[in-house]
């Protein structure tokens, strides 16, 4: 069901690009090459016909996109992300062994004996 509403995700999204750049911003596109309002689909028509199309897709995909979201199918729940297993399997600082960091007397005076 998600593959499926995936690709009509993507057949949306490119018809509603192409009706996008149909239109002209100052409101002429399509419908300026259209001179007599005689013709079936006059100026204003299609400039109706543009917008509809237009809001339509847009409700359709967010509809199909907040469907996908919905049934994007749910894995195993056994299947921990990585973080989630080095959470769970984390040593407690407490637990650490101290490592002595202080340098035994007598060594580490800095001065270093040359024998004559």
């Amino acid at each position: 069901m998600y593959i499926l509403l995936s690709i009509l995700i993507l057949i949306v999204c490119v018809f509603l690009g192409l009706i996008v750049l149909i239109q002209n911003s100052k409101g002429g596109g399509l419908a300026a090459n259209f001179s007599a309002s005689t013709q079936i689909m006059g100026v204003r028509k299609t400039n109706d016909f543009l917008e509809k199309a237009t809001w339509t897709l847009a409700i359709a995909l967010l509809v199909l996109c907040i469907s996908a979201s919905l049934s994007i199918p749910k894995g195993d729940v056994s299947n921990r992300s990585v973080i989630e297993e080095q959470i769970q399997n984390a040593v407690d600082p407490s637990e650490i062994p101290q490592i002595p960091t202080a340098t035994p007397a007598g060594q580490g005076t800095g001065t270093t004996e040359v024998p004559q």
